[in-house]
């Protein structure tokens, strides 16, 4: 008896001299507690059921430094699993944290979970949100910036303030609601509004803007240039962005800098970050509208389909009035939009998250090891059921998660056979997966053969956005390809009838979701999974598995009860876990 007493003494004594020097290392850490749990909220004026995190919608935003660690403590207050992903965040060596079913089981009801992964050579504007059940319709997002390092310069000057901006179309059923009319067959329809930070829009139209609404109102201080960060959280309809009588000078899209060049609107698809300098040079007559409209869209239809906030400089002496400022008139043709988004450009004489320049990296003159053309369709059915499918595979997300499979060598969880070109046989539901070559340079080609917008998103990578046209995409295309200062980001969008090109340089180990952003068809299996693995011997390319890992699927028996009376983020699953989640606790109440 006294020798195990003195033998889990000496444990406690050897976890915390561990975890401690991991979490005093030389990167700071960051920690933030996530409870996630429903309230009850009326951002469109009708009470409905949102998720919230600490009893608020939207989430907190995460504010961290290139290098830095990040700690989030998940607390699932919900009715239902949930997992967090952290979208554009790329998890070097480290797919154990992404937070998709590809690579984590997912957080039963009442559990904790601890993320703990390091945002390594990154800086940018993204966001997270909850990956399972739909659940992103009902809210649990939140923004996530890095910030560069002091040392390493920016291409503009210091702004006077960094404001988060969430735009996305909202429907009044919630998640749960949603999710039976699609597994029904049926398509969502039209969203009832759009939200800017969780908000309804200003009542600039009494007709189509019922009162008593709460709107978002960012107040601002006249000549001074602020950051404004914008990301598309909705479910699937693309939205333009613009501030009436301001210009948007894009800085920064999803952790690269761009070429600064001034919008005075910009089409921002589901899943996108941008950031632009926005200088408040204008009369204070009056406030102005900060506007989110769908696009590609009927807009006479559409048209309560619109977020309105208001932009107001602190010596205002009016409310916004009028009408809204106008969006692209291209209802109908989508070459504006497509020019426009061939006009981002990298700017590559710009620092990233080190000092050398974001253009040193040569991808235009890399070789191309694999080729993968990918096509959506419209959804079609499959033993009975409504599906979406990338190549004509609809993917079955397994009741093992593939990374956790390949750790314990769980035989039939997944197919390592995805397709390099569309199938041509019948569509069908597979849990087929991409092999992917390490250190191989991937062509993705996306073909999107429906005749709405989709964006697309790769886990754990920025991709270079090559090419875009209308048509079908053939090899005589590749003539058209950037090879010099395409954009390196996570999310990409593909127009109807139209194709998207892009680069990866698969140098980052582990198991990465492939999906469209769009919840609907990602829901019903528009998705897959690239699988990296270094084949070296005794290679140091991944990090281990996580002390607190969950266990589901086959492996479910090795899931140790977790005691849902604490507040910690412990799974006693042996080992240092349990006790990192303690330090963890007494560090943040010291610190």
């Amino acid at each position: 008896m006294a020798a195990s007493s003195t033998f889990r003494y000496s444990l406690l004594f050897v976890c915390i001299s561990v975890f401690l020097s991991f979490a005093l290392a030389d990167d700071p850490t960051v920690s933030y507690k996530f409870e996630y749990s429903y309230i009850t909220a009326s951002p469109l004026g009708v009470p409905q059921q949102v998720i919230a995190i600490n009893g608020k919608f939207p989430g907190p935003t995460i504010n961290s430094t290139t290098n830095n660690n990040v700690v989030v403590n998940v607390r699932n207050k919900l009715d239902e699993n949930l997992l967090i992903t952290w979208a554009g965040i790329q998890q070097k060596r480290n797919s154990w944290q992404d937070g998709v079913l590809g690579t984590n089981c997912p957080i039963p009801p009442k559990w904790n979970w601890t993320y703990n992964f390091q945002v390594k050579d990154q800086i940018g504007s993204y966001f997270y949100f909850p990956s399972l059940n739909f659940q992103r319709a009902s809210g649990g997002f939140g923004g996530f910036i890095i910030n560069p390092r002091s040392v390493i310069p920016t291409p503009f000057d210091n702004p006077a303030g960094d404001i988060i901006v969430l735009i996305g179309d909202w429907y009044i059923r919630n998640h749960t609601d949603l999710r039976k009319t699609l597994d029904a067959g049926k398509a969502l329809g039209m969203p009832d509004g759009v939200l800017i930070n969780g908000k309804g829009p200003y009542r600039y139209n009494d007709t189509l803007v019922p009162d008593n609404i709460d709107h978002e109102t960012i107040n601002v201080e006249p000549g001074k240039t602020y950051r404004i960060r914008v990301s598309n959280v909705g479910v699937s309809t693309s939205l333009n962005f613009r501030i009436q009588n301001h210009n948007l000078l894009l800085a920064e899209t999803e952790g690269s800098y761009t070429v600064q060049q001034n919008y005075t609107s910009l089409d921002i698809h589901v899943g996108q970050s941008y950031s632009f300098l926005i200088t408040m040079d204008q009369n204070a007559s009056s406030d102005y509208y900060i506007v989110a409209s769908a696009r590609f869209v009927n807009e006479s239809t559409w048209r309560r389909v619109t977020g309105v906030g208001i932009l107001h400089y602190s010596n205002s002496k009016g409310k916004a009035s009028g009408p809204l400022p106008d969006p692209p008139q291209d209802q109908f043709d989508n070459t504006f939009s497509m020019n426009q988004a061939r006009s981002i450009r990298w700017n590559v004489s710009a620092s990233g998250a080190r000092p050398n320049p974001q253009g040193s990296f040569r991808y235009g003159s890399i070789n191309v090891t694999e080729v993968y053309l990918i096509k959506n369709t419209p959804w079609v059915t499959i033993n009975g059921k409504t599906r979406a499918t990338l190549s004509g595979i609809s993917f079955v997300n397994p009741t093992t998660p593939i990374r956790l499979a390949d750790q314990y060598k769980v035989k039939g969880a997944y197919k390592l056979d995805f397709p390099t070109t569309p199938l041509t046989g019948p569509p069908k539901m597979e849990t087929s997966v991409i092999n992917g070559t390490y250190r191989g340079f991937m062509e993705v080609i996306f073909q999107n053969n429906e005749t709405k917008m989709h964006s697309y998103h790769a886990d754990g990578y920025a991709f270079f956005v090559v090419g875009m046209g209308y048509g079908e995409w053939t090899n005589d295309s590749r003539g058209t390809y950037n090879k010099w200062d395409g954009i390196a980001r996570s999310t990409t969008q593909v127009y109807p009838g139209a194709w998207t090109a892009v680069l990866i340089s698969l140098d980052n180990v582990g198991i990465w979701n492939l999906r469209t952003e769009n919840l609907d068809s990602w829901y019903l299996g528009q998705e897959t999974y690239i699988r990296i693995v270094n084949p070296e011997i005794n290679n140091k390319t991944e990090l281990p598995m996580p002390d607190n890992a969950l266990f589901c699927g086959a492996l479910s028996r090795m899931q140790t009860p977790q005691d849902t009376s604490l507040a910690t983020s412990v799974v006693f699953s042996g080992g240092c876990g349990w006790v990192a989640a303690v330090v963890m606790m007494m560090m943040m109440l010291v610190f």
